[in-house]
């Protein structure tokens, strides 16, 4: 298993990286598409905006093998950015396009006044299919650390995997399709639910 972390410049890579050594895997930093001819997982992690994070992977010349990557269905776990990128669109970056790999945009929460955003802190995750894939073991209610203002609304309900709640408002907190693991928490500062989820998703290459 060669593991590319994706490093666009302003990703959350040391915890990530980490995480992933935690669990006795060896990530290389990638931030360019050299970088990506002998892998074989892609982790692409992310903090700030939705339009950054598409430029920086623009500049780094690594949107369309990222694109490439995902019409293959190749192994992908996308978390907080690398998750909103996924989709068309988003209302923090008009006129942004995303990767496009799944159908929706992003939106940010209208919540009721005294509400904050962003939704900052532990909040529970229900499962689509609790104990089940990446699911096992993490129960019916798993909580997750979040930081964000945005969340990803997918066309085809199909593909969410967990849904959470924050100021009365429903979000898919994390989507699948085969080989593709993409959540708006952050599971590597979550904890052993967190590392649970992503020793999920590796585990049936090991």
């Amino acid at each position: 298993m060669n593991i590319a972390l994706i490093d666009y410049g302003a990703g959350n890579l040391s915890s990530v990286a980490n995480a992933l050594r935690h669990l006795g895997l060896d990530p290389a930093i990638v931030s360019s598409p050299d970088g990506l001819e002998k892998a074989t997982h892609l982790v692409l992690p992310g903090v700030g905006s939705f339009g950054d994070c598409m430029a920086q992977l623009t500049e780094r010349k690594l949107v369309a093998p990222i694109r490439r990557w995902l019409d293959e269905g190749r192994p992908y776990l996308g978390i907080c950015l690398g998750y909103q990128i996924l989709f068309e669109s988003s209302e923090e970056s008009p006129g942004v396009e995303g990767l496009g790999a799944i159908d929706g945009c992003v939106r940010r929460f209208m919540v009721p006044d005294g509400v904050k955003v962003p939704h900052m802190g532990w909040n529970s995750a229900v499962p689509a299919m609790p104990d089940a894939g990446n699911w096992s073991g993490l129960g019916r209610e798993p909580y997750f650390y979040f930081v964000h203002s945005y969340f990803p609304v997918p066309a085809d309900a199909s593909v969410v995997a967990a849904r959470t709640e924050y100021g009365g408002e429903e979000f898919a907190a994390a989507v699948e399709r085969p080989k593709l693991l993409a959540c708006q928490f952050h599971p590597e500062k979550s904890q052993e639910a967190g590392l649970r989820l992503i020793r999920n998703f590796f585990s049936p290459y090991a």
